[in-house]
């Protein structure tokens, strides 16, 4: 029996989780974000710092470990924090091709009491555009996640 507050995703649900997640990508892709993936888990120290340590986040809902070399790591609880840690690392902001657009998808994880339509493990589809502070990439980013959400057939929402 999968772990409680966890589900498995398999066909036909499969196909549909796919189909939401590639209404949202392909707008990405179109306009101009590459995809990155990364570790399903990162040292604590970068959600305490980029989530806020005070934060229900990191206080209550992180999945976190001990390695048996000491290092304190935790399950992503959210995708922004390790996206800015890759772009940085791998020098993205340097390459001079400044906003630098990337988004994402995968599994995360917080520990909080399961309830119908939320879990510990959920899937996440998001999009980051590093290096600039340009309202017009706020703008961007919400005409893309319309789009998406029509391209689903949807039309009652608010954003």
């Amino acid at each position: 029996k999968a772990p409680k507050g966890t589900y498995d995703l398999i066909p036909p649900r499969s196909a549909e989780y796919l189909a939401v997640r590639e209404a949202f990508a392909a707008p990405l892709r179109g306009a101009g974000y590459g995809y990155v993936e990364t570790p399903g888990f990162e040292n604590v120290e970068l959600f305490a710092r980029g989530v806020g340590e005070s934060t229900d986040i990191v206080t209550k809902e992180m999945y976190t470990l001990t390695t048996k070399g000491g290092d304190q790591l935790a399950l992503r609880p959210e995708g922004t924090a390790s996206v800015l840690r890759a772009a940085l690392e791998n020098n993205l902001h340097k390459a001079g091709n400044l906003p630098v657009k990337l988004w994402y998808s995968g599994s995360y994880y917080r520990y909080e009491r399961p309830q119908k339509g939320r879990y510990r493990h959920f899937s996440q589809v998001g999009a980051e555009a590093i290096g600039t502070e340009d309202p017009y990439l706020d703008a961007e980013l919400i005409i893309l996640a319309r789009d998406a959400y029509r391209s689903l057939g949807l039309r009652d929402f608010r954003i």
